[in-house]
Parts: C-alpha cells; sequence; structure tokens
C-alpha cells in the first residue's frame, strides 16, 4: 500500500505518482470534489495489478470522512489491499492519493467484470457546519485473461516471383509480462532460400516493447506459369513470468506468381523482360551515357574550326 499527500502548493508532487499502464476513469462530484482512478483494463489469471486513486478538494468548503469501499464479493477471485481507503478531510486545493493493490487468483473467472466502489464524503458548509454524507457508486470494468497475450505481427510482399530477393519482417509484442529465453523461429516452405539467420534469440523482452527481426527470402531460378501460395511458419518460444515455458504460433502465406515484363523489386532493381538492372545502375545512367556521348560529338562537330583553302597566286 502507498500513499500519498499533495499539499496545494506543492505542485510538482504530483509526479510522485506511479506510472501504471491501463485506464483512467474521471469523476467531478458534488462540492467540487474531483477523483481520478487508474486501472489496469486487464489482468492476468495468478497475477497482480494497482489501482491508483487521486482526490483532489478543488472546492472552497471541507470535506471529512471520506472514504473508498470496495465490494469484494463482485468480482470471485479477486483480492484487494486495502479493501477500503479512507481520508480524515480535505481543505480547499487539498489533494490525497493512494495505491490499492489488486491479487487474481488462480481459481478467478475469466471474462469481463465489475469491481464497484462506494464513495461517501461530509461536506462543511462554509467550513463550520457538517451536512448528511454524500454517497457515490463507481464501477470499474476489468477483464480477467486466462493466458498473457503475446502477439506475432508479420510483414511480407503480397507476392513474389522466381530469381529475386524480398523482405520478411516479424515483430514480437508481449501486452501482459515480461518473457524470456525468446527464440523466434521462421520455417520456410521447400525451394525457399532465406539471406540472414532464420533462428533469434533475446534473453528479454520486456511488457509492450516490441522486438522485430527482418530477413530476406530468396525464391528459386526457375520460373512459374501458375501462382499457387508459399506458407512461412513463425515460431515464438519463451519462459514466462512464472518459469512456464510456452509456444505460440502464426502461419502466413505468400503467392508466388509467374513475373511480368517489367517488375520493380524492393531494393530498388528493375526487371524488363529477362534482362535485370541492378539498383545501384540507375536507368538515367544506362541511357545517358551513350546519348551524351553522341551530344558530345556533335557539339565538338560544330564548335570545330573549319580548315581554310589557300588560294594559289596567278
Amino acid at each position: 500500500m502507498n500513499r500519498f499527500w499533495i499539499a496545494p502548493f506543492l505542485v510538482g508532487l504530483f509526479f510522485m505518482i506511479p506510472n501504471i499502464h491501463g485506464e483512467t476513469l474521471v469523476q467531478n462530484l458534488e462540492g467540487g470534489m474531483d477523483i481520478k482512478i487508474t486501472h489496469p483494463d486487464e489482468i492476468v489469471v495468478g497475477r497482480e495489478g494497482i489501482i491508483s486513486i487521486l482526490i483532489k478538494n478543488n472546492g472552497w468548503e471541507e470535506k471529512q470522512d471520506i472514504s473508498f469501499e470496495f465490494s469484494l464479493s463482485d468480482v470471485p477471485g479477486l483480492i484487494v489491499e486495502p479493501n477500503s481507503v479512507t481520508i480524515e478531510k480535505l481543505t480547499e486545493g487539498g489533494s490525497y492519493g493512494e495505491n490499492v493493490s489488486l491479487n487474481i487468483t488462480n481459481d478467478a473467472s475469466p471474462g469481463i467484470h465489475f469491481l464497484n466502489i462506494k464513495y461517501s464524503q461530509i461536506l462543511v458548509s462554509n467550513n463550520e457546519t457538517p451536512q448528511d454524507p454524500f454517497y457515490h457508486d463507481i464501477a470499474i470494468p476489468i477483464t480477467i485473461k486466462e493466458d498473457p497475450n503475446v502477439t506475432i505481427h508479420t510483414k511480407m510482399p503480397e507476392s513474389i516471383f522466381a530469381n529475386a530477393e524480398f523482405p520478411i519482417e516479424v515483430e514480437v509484442i508481449s501486452k501482459d509480462i515480461d518473457i524470456t529465453d525468446v527464440r523466434i523461429k521462421i520455417i520456410p516452405p521447400k525451394d525457399i532460400e532465406f539471406r540472414g539467420e532464420t533462428m533469434h534469440s533475446f534473453s528479454k523482452i520486456e511488457k509492450n516493447t516490441p522486438v522485430g527481426i527482418t530477413s530476406r527470402i530468396i525464391t528459386p531460378t526457375e520460373e512459374v506459369n501458375t501462382e499457387y501460395k508459399l506458407p512461412f511458419e513463425i515460431i515464438v518460444q519463451y519462459t514466462d513470468d512464472v518459469g512456464d515455458e510456452k509456444e505460440d504460433s502464426q502461419t502466413v502465406s505468400v503467392v508466388l506468381r509467374p513475373r511480368t515484363f517489367m517488375e520493380l523489386t524492393t531494393d530498388g532493381g528493375i526487371w524488363v523482360g529477362d534482362f535485370f538492372i541492378a539498383p545501384y545502375v540507375s536507368l538515367g545512367t544506362i541511357i545517358g551515357i551513350p546519348a551524351g556521348a553522341i551530344i558530345s560529338l556533335l557539339v565538338r562537330r560544330k564548335t570545330s574550326p573549319k580548315k581554310r583553302t589557300r588560294k594559289k597566286k596567278v
């Protein structure tokens, strides 16, 4: 449990609030009481989360006996510590913050649940006379997931042709947890070679931090007459945050098709019929050299001095 007081004149203390990824719920209540609750939108079974509560009195009247009561029966398998937050009073401009720990037990039911909070306060009218308690219900949506989510994104051309190279990019994101001993493997179909490695290893991939690899596909030299699909399998093996070994996979297909008369390759090369122009030799160079030579020859002929013929003396 973490608590932090924020005095009205110490604005910089707002930075003491931990950086918690998730959703933020804002409530503007009676008497200028502003509440901001940051909570995880998803929690995996057997893991923990944090709810951050920040309340500020933007009214000119004092508030007393401020409390947040969590209804634990609404979410079976959820443990909240502490199960209530109480603030004795907040004067004009006063703020208070506290972190509440969430723990999802292994027998919790996956799905969307709502954690209900009963909020109450007493407004001191004119800073002299306490009024009747004010109550307000707050519902926090939380999705309980059975397993952590590791996502594989694969980027490659929609179609390829023979006797050329094409890039393939793989990105792995672990949305919920840090993963270790990560191995990313690309399994190509037969007759497809790679320039570069098909197996990549990482000691650790942090939560919500994408990691990408890039390789190049080398297609067969023999031309094809019809188009057909080639499957590529991407396998990601890793160890999760509780020491279990896991594996996720994805299969993507690309169309191998006949090459047309003119094709642009991804590295800037050009196929014109059976003739290939490398990316480091520009088309302008090929055309420009002979054209420049002809123009230069014409200019030289035009500007060269004419020979004078001598007149014979009679």
